[in-house]
């Protein structure tokens, strides 16, 4: 069985470098690891990952700008957004070009890789929003 391909975009390296941890026992294999908008493109580009786990708040092109960009460019990639926006805005902004996930920060252990499956799946998976900020 081949490796699932994911690119990661996320301004904080120690983000990636804790998806990483998470996802690369778990069968994936990370081909690309990028801290701004425009550098996610011009690696998914070339890169062709299977999964693109995105962060909203970036320098340069932000991650909604970003999804809306590999939509136009005809990216086959299933994009997850992994952040700390809990407002249902940014959910609507994050799904509205095609993505298929949306994954708190806080629970990226727990429900990042259920994301990705559903998404694998061609199926929509939002993270509940954490108790501590529901309240």
């Amino acid at each position: 069985m081949s490796k699932l391909r994911v690119q990661l975009a996320d301004d904080h390296r120690e983000i990636r470098t804790l998806v990483t941890h998470i996802l690369e026992p778990a069968a994936s294999e990370i081909v690309g690891s990028v801290g701004d908008g425009q550098a996610l493109l011009e690696a998914a580009a070339k890169l062709k990952p299977d999964v693109i786990i995105l962060d909203i708040s970036m320098p340069v092109l932000n991650g909604i700008e970003a999804a809306v960009k590999l939509k136009e460019s005809g990216s086959t990639s299933r994009v997850v957004f992994l952040t700390v926006h809990a407002d249902p805005d940014f959910i609507k902004a994050c799904l509205a070009p095609g993505a298929l996930g949306y994954v708190f920060k806080e629970r990226m252990e727990r429900d990042l890789l259920p994301a990705i499956h559903e998404a694998l799946k061609g199926r929509a998976f939002v993270s509940s929003i954490p108790a501590e900020r529901s309240a």
